[in-house]
């Protein structure tokens, strides 16, 4: 199965520091694949580049196996690659639909579009209430403007507008942070369903409950690479965090190892 998203090798230095350091990266077709590490494991700097926020200074990104060179996020999106951050990039003031098609916007056909741009806002806000529809989001009204609605809601605008646009891969930024119980489950559940649709998401988190809830698979980066991708079914919290920590090693017959407190040492911790 080619991947729909991979990496080969990615670095990205600031000076001496080195924040990606030969990372590796893939997510197949209609999978949930989170990634998971510890604070400054190089997971954001990982992202970035996946979604063109970030040029690596070396390795190559591929979409469905075809090499691509993203100058920044315009050139993801074009790709077909969304990313939902966790600040959400939504306009309070403005109605739902309007944030559904930010910087996206239908003009209205005819001359009214082409002499005065005028913006067809009937067709967006049908559009945006069937996306909602389709992906069981329920608001009270299309034209209620954003900061009117909860935590969960919006970040369900955030995901839907993702999910409308994104014909490859979603990312996802702690796409739960922030949220309580109830609202959590149902942003697990729109992610469950967007993956139904066959189109891959890749899940960037620190709640472990919440990933072995909801991942295919779990890609584990530390000190600026991948260290290994287990599954829920066959592994352990534990022997995530264990990987996360650098407790354990994953070795090349895919058997998870102790590492000696002095290894850890010379590995750099």
């Amino acid at each position: 199965m080619v991947p729909t998203l991979s990496a080969r090798g990615l670095v990205k230095r600031y000076g001496r520091v080195t924040a990606i350091d030969g990372a590796d990266f893939e997510v197949r077709p209609g999978e949930v694949l989170a990634v998971v590490g510890d604070n400054g494991a190089g997971k954001s700097s990982l992202i970035k580049a996946l979604s063109g926020a970030l040029i690596p200074d070396a390795g190559e990104i591929r979409v469905d196996g075809e090499v691509v060179h993203f100058r920044g996020p315009l050139d993801a999106r074009r790709y077909g690659i969304e990313t939902v951050y966790q600040d959400l990039a939504l306009a309070p003031a403005q109605d739902i639909a309007s944030n559904m098609f930010l910087a996206r916007e239908k003009r209205h056909p005819g001359l009214l579009g082409k002499l005065f741009r005028k913006v067809d806002q009937g067709w967006m806000r049908a559009e945006a209430q069937r996306v909602l529809d389709e992906l069981g989001i329920a608001v009270k009204s299309i034209a209620q403007p954003v900061e009117t609605l909860s935590g969960g809601q919006r970040q369900g605008v955030a995901v839907a507008r993702a999910a409308a646009f994104g014909t490859k891969a979603v990312i996802m930024d702690e796409p739960t942070a922030a949220l309580g119980v109830a609202e959590s489950g149902k942003v697990l559940a729109l992610i469950d369903r967007i993956r139904q649709r066959g189109l891959p998401v890749v899940l960037i988190s620190h709640n472990m409950p919440h990933v072995f809830e909801i991942a295919d698979r779990i890609h584990v980066h530390r000190l600026g690479r991948r260290v290994g991708v287990v599954t829920p079914r066959e592994h352990s919290m534990s022997q995530v965090v264990g990987l996360i920590t650098g407790a354990l090693v994953l070795s090349e017959d895919g058997e998870l190892e102790e590492v000696s407190s002095a290894v850890r040492t010379g590995l750099g911790e």
